[in-house]
């Protein structure tokens, strides 16, 4: 009979109504299960959810929370067992269990003082702080006329010195997909062109035309510049989910980094330990001010 029933709960063919609608008036310690010794909470379901409902993630809201008590009473039945079993007594597994709280405890603290102590407004400060600090970058706005020989490229630059019209040549001999265009390519930064073209295109002042053919793996190149500008910086919005992993990521090192400085590491394994040395004294070598006053 039990085992039936764990089936039509896990296939989720009875609903959870009744459970859904009552968990928003539950408290964290109220008792929602029982299998043997063990109880099910409401706090054990909900952290269950986190770590096991995207198991269930097809499923409807109502039965998804169902199939998830369902899961988490398979757990504490064979948590039971091995717990009767003297299973938690071996070195392998307390070591495993002692690993799991701790990492548990580390994500916890982290989520409280870390990643739930970062607000909008330190992001925009630290947006701020970076957008100070970026060097003034430039962009180009250019049109290219593309050809497949060196010959053809002086050519067209031979056409252009005597009075041709950029783009009605960039129209009528181009073969690359801007040609009907007139060769427009828009304005563009450092780093998103292949590096003999964009040296070429940022190496011309607004008006000028390449006067050498630019060779690249697509072809050869005859290069108008029609403006330059300094690049506009990315939008707070734009980088806001970076500068909250560099806020995090930070933040999470100084935090671990003041808990060993005041807990004290020691490492008492020798091979480790010389392993360690041996990585202070790299680094020290290649750092010659690491731990030197500069004044």
């Amino acid at each position: 009979m039990i085992r039936k029933l764990h089936a039509v709960l896990t296939a989720g063919v009875l609903t959870a109504t009744c459970l859904m609608a009552g968990s928003a008036f539950a408290a964290p310690d109220d008792v929602i299960a029982k299998i043997g010794d063990a109880e099910v909470t409401e706090a054990e379901l909900d952290a269950a959810q986190s770590e096991l409902g995207a198991q269930f993630q097809n499923l409807p809201e109502e039965r998804r929370r169902f199939a998830v008590l369902s899961a988490l009473i398979d757990i504490k039945a064979l948590a039971q067992e091995a717990k009767n079993s003297g299973l938690a007594e071996q070195p392998e597994v307390a070591a495993r269990l002692d690993f799991e709280r701790d990492r548990a405890l580390h994500n916890a603290y982290f989520a409280e003082n870390g990643a739930g102590a970062v607000t909008d407004e330190d992001l925009q400060a630290r947006y701020d702080k970076e957008i100070a600090a970026m060097p003034a970058r430039q962009e180009v706005h250019a049109r290219h006329i593309l050809v497949k020989t060196e010959e053809e490229a002086k050519a067209v630059i031979e056409e252009l010195n005597g009075g041709a019209d950029f783009e009605a040549v960039a129209k009528e001999k181009s073969t690359g997909p801007s040609g009907p265009e007139g060769g427009d390519l828009g304005f563009f930064g450092q780093g998103q062109m292949v590096p003999e073209f964009e040296k070429a295109a940022f190496a011309l002042e607004p008006g000028e035309v390449s006067q050498e053919p630019v060779q690249t793996q697509f072809g050869w190149h005859v290069i108008k510049v029609e403006e330059k500008r300094d690049a506009t910086p990315p939008s707070f919005d734009q980088v806001k989910d970076q500068l909250r992993q560099l806020v995090l990521r930070e933040r999470y090192m100084d935090m671990v980094g003041k808990a060993r400085g005041e807990l004290g590491v020691e490492y008492v394994d020798t091979a480790i330990k010389q392993q360690v040395e041996d990585i202070e004294k790299a680094l020290e070598a290649g750092n010659p001010a690491s731990g030197e006053s500069n004044n």
